[in-house]
């Protein structure tokens, strides 16, 4: 079994502890160190121990105390999962590619390293992941989608073929965006939005259809 430790122990964290219970349930592959966490509340770190885990501390007192291991970032923000992303490789840190069993995929589907897809998710043919991509529950990937690093799809997005989202993108519950349309690094599709046209890079759209 290969240590693992999740950064983040908020709610996707924990439900990233989900995903490994569920792959060592089928066969044990992980040892579950615990949490890392620069900023554990109370409430997060009393669900943590509830789960029969623990919070091991900051992710620096993690790095010096602990030999380099697996990670895999349970935190959706982009911006912040790469620059943890980033500081743990160059400590010697391995990431962790975790797919639920539920989780369904067409042919040609390329999944990079440390992306996370949870319970439900349905990517169909021709789909290329980059590093350290969320797909949370439930959500949709078409044909001949490219999901550029860091991009995180919340529960129920539906993204349809020939898209391209580029670095750090990030797709809000229930958003949908239609066939052939980019968008630019850094957006933001708003909850339960539309897209209907081409995203810019480094803007927040939202509404149907989203502007």
């Amino acid at each position: 079994m290969r240590d693992i430790v999740i950064i983040g122990c908020g709610g996707f964290g924990r439900e990233v502890h989900d995903i490994i219970d569920t792959l060592n349930a089928q066969a044990p592959r992980y040892n579950l160190l615990g949490y890392a966490d620069d900023a554990a509340s109370e409430q997060n770190t009393a669900l943590v121990e509830r789960r029969g885990s623990r919070v091991l501390g900051s992710l620096d007192a993690v790095l010096a105390q602990y030999d380099a291991a697996e990670f895999a970032i349970g935190i959706g923000n982009p911006q912040v999962r790469k620059k943890l992303d980033t500081k743990l490789v160059e400590a010697g840190w391995r990431a962790a590619t975790l797919v639920h069993p539920s989780a369904t995929f067409g042919g040609d589907v390329r999944i990079g390293e440390g992306s996370i897809v949870c319970a439900g998710v349905r990517v169909t043919t021709d789909v290329t992941l980059g590093r350290s991509v969320h797909l949370n529950l439930n959500a949709t990937v078409g044909h001949d989608v490219t999901l550029h690093d860091y991009v995180s799809v919340n529960p129920l997005v539906a993204i349809s073929g020939w898209v391209e989202a580029h670095e750090g993108v990030m797709f809000g519950t229930h958003s949908a965006i239609l066939q052939n349309l980019s968008v630019g690094a850094g957006s933001v599709v708003g909850a339960g939005s539309c897209v209907v046209k081409n995203v810019p890079e480094g803007v927040v759209v939202k509404g149907v259809p989203a502007k």
